[in-house]
């Protein structure tokens, strides 16, 4: 598999944020969202087999583990990987774009889907089959960045099933849209989803590896 880094830090997004994770950051992503903050895992990474990926992972220490990228789902081993943390008894979210099949991805790991809105300028790419593999362990994600891509995530959350327990976060991209007006929004309309900011974001903003 394609490496472009592995490192231990704090989650910052979901249901584990806060808590001590290792990162897997897999190399490249066949989307290019307008907010992406890590073009850099596009290209390059080192070549790594999944036995060597496993004890670094084991060597850092931390329970929870987040697959992520670039999209991970892009490389074919990644399912490997995953079944292969999940076996090995850690905590486990993947973090997906939402353009690829989720279902061979271990539903013993936390699927964490992002519904791309109009403003990031890859919404055609949504797989909304996703939608249909998703258990109440997953969660979904829809990363806000103006009022037009408030309201049309609103509406794609009253058109949408998702199993009871599976979360649904709505984000504010950074640097684009207010949290706090963002959090009047949600009040306002009610809705069944839960803001989330960026922790990571608050405490090292755009630095790499973090």
């Amino acid at each position: 598999m394609r490496l472009t880094e592995i490192f231990c830090s704090l989650q910052g997004e979901a249901r584990d944020a806060g808590a001590v994770c290792t990162f897997i950051r897999l190399t490249g992503c066949p989307l290019r969202c307008h907010y992406c903050d890590t073009a850099y895992a596009f290209s390059g990474g080192e070549w790594q087999d999944i036995d060597s990926i496993v004890a670094q992972v084991d060597a850092l220490g931390a329970h929870h583990v987040c697959v992520t990228g670039g999209e991970p789902l892009a490389q074919p081993n990644a399912s490997v990987l995953v079944r292969r943390l999940c076996d090995a008894g850690y905590a486990v979210s993947v973090e997906t774009a939402g353009a690829l099949d989720i279902s061979d991805v271990d539903t013993r790991a936390s699927r964490v889907v992002d519904i791309k809105t109009p403003d990031s300028g890859e919404a055609a790419r949504n797989l909304w089959k996703n939608i249909d593999r998703l258990t109440d362990h997953d969660q979904l994600k829809f990363v806000i960045c103006s009022r037009a891509d408030y309201e049309w995530s609103r509406d794609r959350v009253a058109e949408l099933t998702v199993p009871q327990g599976c979360t649904i976060w709505f984000s504010p991209a950074f640097g684009a849209v207010d949290a706090r007006a963002l959090g009047e929004w949600i009040i306002a309309d009610r809705l069944p989803v839960r803001l989330q900011l960026q922790l990571h974001k608050q405490l090292w903003g755009d630095e790499p590896g973090r």
